[in-house]
C-alpha cells in the first residue's frame, strides 16, 4: 500500500485505541469546527486510499461476503429472473446507514473505514445517496467532503435507533456497545432483523471483554441476539490491525429468529443505560 503523508505508520500504532463514542453531549461549537478544508484536495486524498484496497485481497473477500449477505435477505425476487437479475435487484434494494465513521479529517483510521465504505457500495451497487451517515463528532467541512462524495449526510443524531423498512447495511466500525444495542432495540422483531446486516465488532467478542451480569443488564439486546445472529469473521491484515480488527458480518437468519419465544418480542423496553458510568455514546442535546 501506499504511504499517505503522515497517516498509515500512525494507524500502526494506535493498537488498542478503537473507541470512537464517549458519554457526553457535544455543543454546537463543538459540532462545526471552523477549520479550513480543501474538500477536493481531501477527495481526492479518500480516493488515492481506494485505489490502494483495490488491489487487496481482503476488500475482495468483504465484498463477496457483502453480497453472498445480501443474495439471502428476505428480499421478493421473480423466480423466473435469473441469478444476475436477481443479484442487480439485491444490490440495488439494499439501503445503509453508517454510524460512528469519526473524524475521518484528523483520523487516518476513519479515513481508511470511509474508503472501504465506498468501495463496499460501488461493488455492490448501491447509490451513494441510499447511504446515510452521522457522527456528532463531524466538522462542517467534514460534512461538505460527505456531501460531495454523494452521501446523505443526517442533521440529527438518531442514537441507533434506526428502524428498518427494507434491507439495510449499518457500517459501525469501532461503534460502542449501546449503539448496537440501540440498534438492536428499535429492530427488535423477527420481521425487522432479518433485513438488517452489520459491519462492525462482533457481539461474541462484546460479551467475552464483558461482565456477564452487567452484559446481560446493560445490554440485553446484544445478549440475546448473540444466539440470534450469524457472525461471519471479515479477514483484516496485519498493517491495518487497528482499523479493521474484530470486524464481522453480522446477519439474522430467519431459522434462528424463528426460534425465540413471542414473548421475548413483545417486552422490549427501550434501554435507559442508568447503571452504565462508562456509556460509550454521545447522546442528543435534548437529553439531559
Amino acid at each position: 500500500m501506499t504511504d499517505i503523508g503522515e497517516g498509515w505508520q500512525v494507524a500502526r500504532r494506535r493498537k488498542g485505541t478503537s473507541k470512537k463514542y464517549t458519554s457526553h453531549q457535544v455543543s454546537p461549537d463543538s459540532k462545526c469546527l471552523k477549520e479550513h478544508l480543501d474538500v477536493g484536495q481531501f477527495i481526492k486524498r479518500i480516493k488515492n486510499i481506494m485505489s490502494d484496497l483495490r488491489f487487496e485481497e481482503f476488500c475482495k473477500e468483504w465484498q463477496e461476503q457483502l453480497l453472498v449477505a445480501a443474495s439471502t435477505s428476505p428480499l421478493k425476487t421473480a423466480e423466473n429472473s435469473n441469478a444476475e437479475d436477481r443479484k442487480d435487484q439485491v444490490c440495488h434494494q439494499l439501503q445503509c446507514v453508517c454510524y460512528g465513521l469519526g473524524s475521518f479529517t484528523t483520523c487516518v483510521s476513519a479515513r481508511y473505514q470511509l474508503a472501504m465504505l465506498l468501495m463496499l457500495l460501488e461493488a455492490r451497487q448501491i447509490p451513494l445517496l441510499d447511504c446515510s451517515v452521522y457522527d456528532p463528532v463531524f466538522s462542517c467541512g467534514e460534512r461538505d467532503v460527505l456531501k460531495e462524495l454523494g452521501l446523505n449526510v443526517l442533521t440529527g443524531n438518531e442514537e441507533g435507533k434506526h428502524l428498518v423498512t427494507k434491507p439495510t447495511l449499518f457500517y459501525m466500525m469501532h461503534c460502542g456497545k449501546a449503539l448496537y444495542n440501540n440498534l438492536l432495540w428499535r429492530n427488535w422483531s423477527a420481521q425487522s432483523l432479518s433485513q438488517v446486516l452489520i459491519i462492525g465488532n462482533t457481539f461474541s467478542g462484546m460479551r467475552e471483554r464483558s461482565i456477564e451480569r452487567e452484559f446481560k443488564q446493560d445490554y440485553r439486546y446484544i445478549s440475546e441476539a448473540v444466539d440470534l445472529c450469524e457472525e461471519k469473521q471479515l479477514p483484516c491484515p496485519s498493517s491495518l490491525i487497528d482499523v479493521f480488527s474484530d470486524t464481522a458480518l453480522i446477519t439474522f437468519p430467519s431459522s434462528s429468529l424463528s426460534r425465540l419465544p413471542q414473548s421475548s418480542w413483545v417486552d422490549s423496553p427501550e434501554p435507559q443505560y442508568q447503571h452504565c458510568p462508562d456509556l460509550e455514546i454521545i447522546l442528543r442535546e435534548s437529553q439531559s
